[in-house]
């Protein structure tokens, strides 16, 4: 519940509406939101105006939910004493967006900035779901620096076909290979894709969606046990009321994310992401939120904090089950509560709720024990992002959680070698050319090849692809080989289940070591000491460094070209670059506009 408003306010949105020293400026803005029927009463009130920043559209079908969402949201803040502001968001659609939706997060985040600035809102619902709405609106946020609160949409109820659970994105990688090994036809293959989706919210797996999510309830962005609750539950639409009268309450209080984004608060993200399986993309997008919050991360802290963390949800891909499953277990604040009891939390911290974590998680302890393991009997003992460098790359991880059994007799166990393997190379310059030659034979590729994929970053792709998970060789995985070593300077799905090297730093296209290896070459991979190097002199690499690097494809729009020459690297959350600067820029007002 909000505390009563005893101390007003003079807001933002007075200096449009109700600003004495330039009545005829008032006049000028009063006058066309009056033209739908608000008051300039309302608008003169004194009352906080609360944006909500809405993701949902016909082409986000992910976050198409917040359609229906906001109208309870706006319940919510009128009956809390506010003035909602609904307002459109540039669409972010993972599965369908070419050539990649990570090119759009730093766009809609460009765009969240400018309307937060530049118009009169005081506090925001952010409304998300889809992997990058959350990580460019928290962005958004912290840059601005007004009330912020996030509203997840949620995931899609549980997937099912021949009596087995399907998990979207899950079901796709595991359907291509048995496309592939000849099992399935088409048809087949697209029944399993739909089963996968069942209902309106965004993917039911601990994919980068879920993740990324449970990441806005971790850092305490959001109400707590938001993240987890399934899009057509009716327990969404209470959260949206809750959420829109919290809003105002964090309004009055000025409770802003510069004192909520805090480092505790991410180094407690990284713990969670550990706990929950979550994806590999939580590295670059928490790295982007924290960068623009003005808080020191550093590529250490994955495995500083984050890597002896066990594995607690049996949740796919990692473990077994989805969603709807996960959200009866208790969700997030479950996980977090497991976490608090073993002192691995920084609880302390206040959170949207206007509580502490540490009250928030009180009584949360979860009954579901096959679906959230105790701490002390975790699913996997260790499950955070190992941090691999070498001479062919300054960054990169692999996700621990999801290594399997047949991976790790395979490529982890040899006597004496133990987490040590080396691999030939076979290397392919983007999607296009991998998907062009992975069955052609004169590659000879085995189980002891290594795949490894370039041009795939921030600047190469543009926008770094979700490539890097490819599957073996048709004839290899009718052999039952269905997992070999990938490494490269994109990302993969955070629904895959693959231990994949990637988010490499320095990418291929400004001269990181991949752009240098060939074909052939042999790479070593010490788990134990967090090296992966290719195996060649450094005469020869000198002599390959002479030869330049793989041509990049030319930009197709401005944006993109815009994009390539602002955006740094994975390591450090392929930020924008010139905008880590501006922090906080709602406390200055801008120019009036005649």
């Amino acid at each position: 519940m909000n505390k009563p408003h005893a101390t007003p306010r003079r807001f933002r949105s007075q200096d449009w509406f109700d600003n004495p020293d330039h009545i005829d400026m008032t006049a000028l803005y009063l006058e066309r939101f009056m033209n739908y029927g608000i008051t300039a009463e309302e608008l003169r009130s004194g009352r906080p105006i609360i944006g909500i920043a809405q993701s949902g559209s016909d082409i986000s079908p992910c976050n198409r939910i917040h359609l229906e969402l906001a109208k309870r949201v706006r319940d919510g803040i009128r009956d809390a004493g506010g003035i909602p502001m609904e307002f459109p968001l540039h669409p972010i659609f993972e599965n369908c967006r070419r050539p990649t939706a990570a090119i759009d997060r730093n766009l809609a985040y460009l765009g969240l900035v400018e309307i937060l600035h530049g118009y009169p809102i005081d506090a925001v619902v952010l409304t998300t779901g889809c992997d990058k709405t959350t990580p460019s609106q928290i962005m958004a946020a912290a840059t601005v620096d007004i009330p912020a609160i996030v509203l997840s949409g949620g995931p899609m109820l549980d997937g099912w076909m021949d009596g087995e659970l399907v998990g979207s994105g899950s079901a796709i990688w595991k359907g291509r290979k048995l496309l592939s090994a000849g099992s399935i036809d088409n048809e087949k293959f697209l029944e399993i894709a739909a089963a996968s989706a069942p209902s309106s919210g965004h993917c039911n797996t601990m994919g980068t969606a879920s993740t990324m999510n449970a990441m806005a309830e971790a850092l305490g962005m959001s109400l707590t046990g938001c993240s987890a609750i399934p899009a057509p539950y009716r327990e969404r639409g209470q959260m949206a009321y809750e959420t829109g009268r919290r809003i105002v309450g964090m309004a009055y209080e000025d409770l802003r994310p510069s004192a909520i984004l805090t480092r505790e608060a991410f180094l407690d993200a990284i713990v969670v992401n550990a706990a929950i399986g979550g994806s590999t993309n939580a590295q670059p997008h928490i790295m982007a939120m924290a960068r623009h919050a003005g808080v020191e991360l550093h590529s250490e802290d994955w495995m500083k904090y984050g890597y002896d963390v066990p594995l607690l949800l049996n949740m796919q891909p990692a473990g077994k089950y989805l969603g709807e499953r996960f959200h009866r277990a208790g969700g997030v604040p479950a996980i977090m509560w497991e976490l608090q009891q073993a002192g691995k939390l920084r609880a302390g911290r206040i959170t949207a709720t206007g509580k502490t974590m540490a009250e928030n998680l009180e009584g949360r302890a979860s009954n579901d024990r096959e679906m959230i393991y105790p701490f002390s009997a975790p699913l996997r003992e260790r499950a955070g992002f190992l941090v691999l460098k070498g001479n062919l790359f300054d960054f990169a991880i692999m996700k621990t959680s999801v290594i399997s059994e047949t991976f790790r007799e395979r490529y982890l166990s040899t006597p004496g070698q133990e987490n040590i393997f080396e691999c030939r190379a076979v290397v392919f310059d983007g999607s296009d050319d991998y998907h062009a030659r992975i069955n052609d034979p004169a590659l000879q590729i085995d189980e002891n090849t290594l795949l490894a994929i370039r041009g795939a970053g921030p600047v190469g792709w543009p926008g770094s692809a979700e490539v890097v998970n490819m599957q073996p060789p048709d004839a290899l995985i009718k052999r039952g080989v269905s997992t070999l070593p990938t490494l490269g300077d994109g990302r993969q799905s955070g629904t895959s289940d693959s231990p994949s090297i990637l988010n490499a730093s320095p990418e291929s296209a400004v001269g990181g070591g991949l752009a240098y290896l060939r074909d052939g070459d042999r790479v070593r991979i010490d788990l134990n000491t967090g090296q992966c190097n290719m195996l060649i002199s450094e005469e020869e690499l000198a002599r390959r460094k002479g030869e330049g690097i793989p041509p990049v494809p030319p930009s197709q729009t401005p944006w993109q070209e815009i994009y390539r020459s602002t955006v740094g690297q994975l390591e450090t959350g392929a930020c924008m670059e010139l905008a880590l600067k501006y922090q906080g820029v709602a406390q200055t007002l801008p120019r009036h506009n005649h």
